[in-house]
């Protein structure tokens, strides 16, 4: 009698082999979804960043234009509409205002209360307050800068 050899195949993945593979992937995404979490975050202080120092550019030739920054109570909308009583405003500077990553408007004191010879321009920040510390400026958060 010839014997000929049968071959059993596996038929799937045992329970031990199963749990071993979701430890891995646990650790992994533990490993991995902190470093991309805190991504969002960066990039809105960035954007936010970017958007005033664009303020900033315009605000400087709004000033070379005219002789002065615009007060506190006309505010960013000189770069945007022509004030009364200013004949030497070339603008439109910017096509519009935007608001900030989180939807709140830009914040702008002239004078300021960092620059009190010039002015301040800041994002709110997350919690969309003054003051909360939070607040972006050109030279990055509060909380950054407290660091």
């Amino acid at each position: 009698m010839i014997r000929t050899k049968t071959s059993r195949g596996r038929g799937g993945f045992t329970l031990v082999e199963l749990l071993l593979v979701m430890v891995i992937l646990a650790t992994l995404a533990a490993i991995v979804i902190p470093k991309v979490a805190g991504r969002g975050e960066q990039a809105n202080v960035t954007a936010a960043q970017t958007q005033i120092a664009v303020f900033a550019q315009q605000l400087d030739a709004f000033e070379v234009d005219c002789g002065y920054f615009p007060s506190t109570s006309d505010g960013l909308d000189v770069l945007v509409n022509q004030p009364r009583d200013t004949p030497k405003w070339r603008g439109p500077y910017l096509k519009e205002i935007p608001t900030d990553p989180y939807g709140t408007p830009y914040v702008y004191e002239y004078p300021g209360k960092n620059n009190p010879n010039s002015y301040d321009i800041y994002s709110c920040g997350p919690d969309k307050r003054p003051g909360g510390g939070d607040d972006i400026t050109e030279k990055g958060s509060e909380k950054d800068l407290a660091k």
